[in-house]
């Protein structure tokens, strides 16, 4: 042990007898909790800082200064001890390892691989928290946080930065990452996909105008899609059922929850998302589910991309999107103050429900024929039966209830929500389409509750590529 490191322990154990003092001397006695827990806190920092520095200087002294062998069997000799800085949770520390070099090849630190140490300056946690706080609120006030509570200070730019390094294995860990239990999975697989747009900055080909004109933005949307993928146990109801829930909030019974529920979003277009769906619903098939279930809103496009992407897959029509249309109907009709919609909606949607789509399609277009019908609800009628018609073979609501299949995207609209709405669309927020993507892949890390062991798998990647 060196001179230097006895000093820094002699440090340390003088630092922890102020703490003891701290909290038992005569001070304490009159200070009060607060003040008491915020230095406690500050000193267990800077004590914390001071036993890194100890831990690397220790490994530093213990490291080899022989020479060292090479992969393609030459041998480079030790030149100097050189220094490396590290930023970690407690603050700014050097530290010095041994450095070896052979004229015409890249020097090597040994000690780097030991430490499975990064490219950067940054520390694993430091990067972890950061990122974690990133990708539940804005930048700028990630920065601040880690700020306020540690002293730390880190620009915004080196924290995205360090995101767009740390999403980087993502997919990877996804591909490798086995299937669910089946024991754990119930017998309904269920896909859902739906679209969300992404403010992105244009390209500048010209500097910003000093005030836009009308309809000019300062940037433009560009569709994330968002995937879910889940099993779901059979929960058999009659149409009546639905309606009690849907408009008297009356449940007569617990309903299915998800299992394994899995998001991911991309701003790299429906194919990319759906092509990526596909081979993570491949890994989930097996005995065990009985039946396979694409839910969608009635967009034409991802309803075509799901039959080629899905063909097994029942697609169904995604019930509060058909309900919407009639509300449309309703409001055109009544007034969206009158009374009567309600009762008027409960027998529709019970017909809807019911397999009487084809009913509706014509009461619709009967009433839009009217001579004294106002135009804009004429037009509503038959927007209305236009598109149930165009929906038909994915609304035989009786058989899909009778089975016990879910009717309804709840978990892909919140998805959209939750994971792409709530963070990227905050005011003012506009996003360069790789910060996004990167964003929005660590988002769905966390979503997923892949937190730890995909930082796990991260880390043991970034060592494998540094040092083999």
């Amino acid at each position: 042990m060196t001179s230097n490191s006895q000093i820094i322990i002699q440090d340390i154990r003088a630092d922890f007898e102020r703490m003891l003092e701290y909290v038992t001397g005569e001070e304490a006695r009159r200070a009060t909790a607060d003040a008491t827990e915020r230095g406690l806190f500050k000193m267990l920092i800077q004590m914390g800082l001071k036993l890194l520095i100890l831990f690397f200087e220790m490994r530093s002294q213990s490291a080899s200064r022989e020479k060292l062998s090479l992969p393609d069997g030459s041998v480079a000799y030790y030149h100097r001890d050189t220094p490396r800085q590290y930023v970690s949770i407690f603050g700014k520390l050097h530290f010095a390892r041994p450095y070896f070099y052979r004229r015409g090849q890249d020097g090597q630190a040994p000690l780097d691989a030991e430490l499975s140490l990064g490219e950067d300056c940054y520390s694993d946690l430091v990067r972890e928290v950061h990122d974690y706080l990133s990708v539940h609120g804005v930048y700028h006030k990630a920065c601040e946080i880690v700020g306020r509570l540690l002293g730390l200070t880190l620009s915004t730019r080196a924290l995205q930065s360090n995101m767009a390094e740390d999403a980087a294995d993502v997919s990877n860990y996804y591909d490798q990452k086995p299937a669910p239990a089946s024991e754990s999975e119930a017998e309904i697989l269920v896909i859902q996909a739906d679209g969300k747009g992404v403010p992105l900055i244009l390209e500048k080909a010209k500097p910003d105008k000093v005030r836009l004109g009308k309809g000019e933005k300062h940037g433009r949307k560009k569709e994330a899609i968002v995937t879910s993928l889940y099993s779901i146990a059979p929960a058999p109801r009659p149409p009546e059922q639905v309606i009690a829930s849907y408009y008297d909030q009356i449940s007569l019974s617990q309903p299915a929850q998800p299992q394994n529920k899995h998001l991911w979003a991309t701003l790299d277009g429906k194919d990319a998302a759906l092509r990526r769906l596909s081979t993570q619903v491949q890994r989930r098939i097996g005995k065990h589910i009985r039946h396979k279930i694409a839910l969608c809103d009635g967009c034409s496009a991802l309803q075509a991309r799901l039959a080629k992407y899905f063909p097994d897959f029942i697609q169904i029509l995604d019930f509060i999107h058909a309900n919407e249309y009639l509300w449309k109907v309703a409001n055109a009709l009544f007034g969206e103050t009158d009374e009567r919609r309600v009762d008027w909606m409960k027998q529709h949607t019970l017909q809807l429900l019911s397999g009487k789509t084809k009913r509706l399609i014509a009461e619709f277009r009967r009433l839009a024929k009217q001579p004294k019908m106002r135009k804009n609800t004429r037009s509503q009628l038959l927007i209305t039966a236009n598109y149930f018609e165009r929906n038909l073979p994915f609304m035989d609501y009786p058989t899909y209830l009778a089975h016990g299949y879910p009717i309804a995207s709840g978990v892909i609209e919140g998805a959209c929500r939750h994971l792409v709405k709530d963070r990227c669309e905050l005011s003012g927020m506009r996003w360069s389409q790789s910060g996004a993507e990167s964003l929005l892949r660590l988002r769905a890390v966390a979503e997923n509750n892949d937190w730890d062991e995909y930082h796990a798998y991260r880390k043991q990647q970034r060592h494998l590529r540094l040092y083999g």
